[in-house]
């Protein structure tokens, strides 16, 4: 039975489905949630995920939220390679270990930066602010220091030689304060050596295209959106 996939490819964890889904041929509907139109606030997709986020699934008759369970999911449903999501007990505990770290961490740091230097300016019409900017680079540096040291190490991938959902995760992160302006690879060669081995091992054609809109975001416009929506969004954006 094909899986519906309810995805927005600027949001980190859709691009992690998508790359994981079309990865392991997994088949599935790929139901496109526009986020800047405020399509995740409608009635109909409340009914697939009344968090009113993105990603969610629809499996028959049943549906799943949140990025990490949708992936355990599938990768069992679906009997992915052992190496995304291992059967090993320790090794399995290191991937849990990290998608247990990276929400206040590599995660919320890099949507400081995406957000003060893409969406304020895209939705509140107002320039971001430099010092803001600086301040959520340096939070961000101080996690990517984190995840060398503690996560990364000497190896080639987050549990040892091959890629992971941890290392999934890790990347499409990371890809976002990229996709803002901000190289956070540059002058980090076991970071950027670490992010060519992910690339290589889901397939640069997959990566490229999981990405190019988040790579391409400063092409964007703000669409036309219900009022009462676009003063929610400005509220968010302000907090």
């Amino acid at each position: 039975m094909v899986v519906e996939l309810f995805l927005d490819l600027l949001s980190q964890p859709c691009r992690a489905l998508f790359i994981f889904a079309k990865k392991n041929n997994i088949p599935f509907e790929f139901k496109h949630v526009d986020l800047l139109k405020g399509h995740n606030h409608s009635e109909d997709f409340g009914k697939v995920n009344a968090l009113k986020k993105v990603p969610a699934i629809k499996d028959g008759a049943f549906t799943l939220a949140e990025s990490i369970a949708i992936l355990l999911y599938l990768s069992q449903k679906f009997n992915t390679p052992d190496h995304w999501y291992p059967s090993d007990l320790q090794k399995r505990a290191r991937v849990d270990e990290y998608l247990s770290w990276q929400h206040a961490t590599i995660r919320e740091k890099g949507c400081k930066i995406f957000i003060t230097k893409v969406l304020v300016p895209l939705i509140l019409g107002q320039p971001f602010s430099p010092e803001t900017l600086k301040e959520n680079v340096e939070e961000l540096n101080s996690a990517l220091k984190q995840f060398e040291e503690k996560f990364l190490q000497d190896k080639p991938f987050i549990v040892g030689n091959e890629i992971s959902l941890a290392d999934l995760m890790a990347v499409v992160e990371l890809m976002q304060p990229v996709g803002s302006g901000c190289d956070i690879f540059e002058n980090r060669p076991k970071l950027a050596e670490w992010r060519s081995r992910v690339e290589e091992a889901v397939g640069k054609e997959l990566f490229q295209q999981a990405h190019e809109l988040i790579l391409n975001v400063k092409d964007l416009s703000i669409p036309q959106v219900p009022p009462e929506l676009r003063e929610h969004m400005k509220q968010l954006l302000k907090t």
